[in-house]
């Protein structure tokens, strides 16, 4: 990967294990973070201000954005559409977006090439950014990451457990899909080395394994060695539900990513989250999950 420059918009949870592994194999790597008042190291990453980074951008072969849409559109594009359009480098862009943009299927199945059909304000802003980056494609490859209930080292079941903040809510047949933060990593590098012509593409991230919410809870209690936190019906936890958190629940669908794995040519490393529970908690103790 010489002479090529990574460009992530954004070093949050991702964005940061993204900059990370690419620089492992060899990429320069740039990321933005708003506020900073000067070129500085984040976490070993070079980081730049979000509100300067006109020249990363015209530098970049690689651009990687993580930054979600807010009710006035797109940060990134609003500040910088031109610069990327003209962007003479630039050959790849990858936007991490949601699997939220397909809505409602009452517990359907959606694969890739499942029409979008975003149902809440959230999701119709997202489906609205993944347009706005998709008009980038007549020059250069554009590819759209939808990816699911994001978890990891740091934001998972243990977390909401130790926090004393999890709820085991009962809602039967209602599945959620997710996928470990180091298999979004895989995917997108993935993608990064294959080189491919301009035109978009879509990848469902998503494990093979669709739960329900309590019983991942479930799960990560025994794992800790504490009892499952105690249930609480559905039509009850909704009352003191956030309108975010109500936004999740009223949807229900089970997302395929075969077509995603195949033509990354990847397995998930995490196929289900009692791998990637595992992992984590391997991880917290200084051990090697098997």
């Amino acid at each position: 990967m010489e002479n090529r420059l990574l460009l992530v918009f954004g070093l949050g949870y991702c964005g940061t294990a993204i900059a990370w592994a690419a620089g492992a194999e060899g990429l320069r790597v740039l990321g933005t973070r708003r506020g900073l008042a000067g070129a500085a190291r984040a976490e070993g990453i070079e980081a730049i201000p979000f509100e300067a980074a006109d020249s990363a951008i015209a530098a970049a072969t690689h651009i990687v954005t993580t930054t979600p849409p807010t009710e006035a559109g797109d940060p990134v594009l609003a500040r910088y559409h031109n610069a990327i359009r003209n962007a003479e480098r630039l050959r790849w862009i990858g936007y991490l977006s949601s699997t939220g943009v397909y809505g409602d299927r009452a517990g359907g199945a959606v694969d890739e090439e499942t029409p979008p059909l975003p149902g809440n304000p959230r999701s119709l802003l997202r489906r609205q950014a993944e347009q706005a980056w998709e008009a980038f494609a007549d020059r250069r490859a554009v590819d759209i990451f939808r990816l699911a209930g994001i978890y990891g080292p740091g934001r998972s079941a243990f977390d909401q457990l130790r926090a004393g903040t999890a709820r085991r809510v009962i809602k039967p047949g209602h599945t959620f899909a997710r996928i470990h933060r180091d298999d979004i990593v895989q995917a997108v590098l993935a993608a990064m080395r294959q080189k491919p012509a301009s035109g978009i593409r879509i990848f469902n991230l998503a494990d093979d394994c669709p739960s329900e919410s309590a019983e991942v809870l479930a799960t990560a209690a025994r794992l800790l060695g504490l009892p499952p936190p105690p249930a609480v019906p559905y039509a009850e936890a909704v009352r003191t539900m956030s309108p975010m958190a109500q936004s999740f629940w009223a949807e229900n669908r089970k997302v395929l990513s075969a077509k995603t794995k195949a033509t990354l040519g990847i397995a998930w490393r995490y196929p289900s989250y009692r791998e990637g529970l595992a992992a984590i908690l391997a991880e917290e103790r200084g051990e090697r999950a098997v």
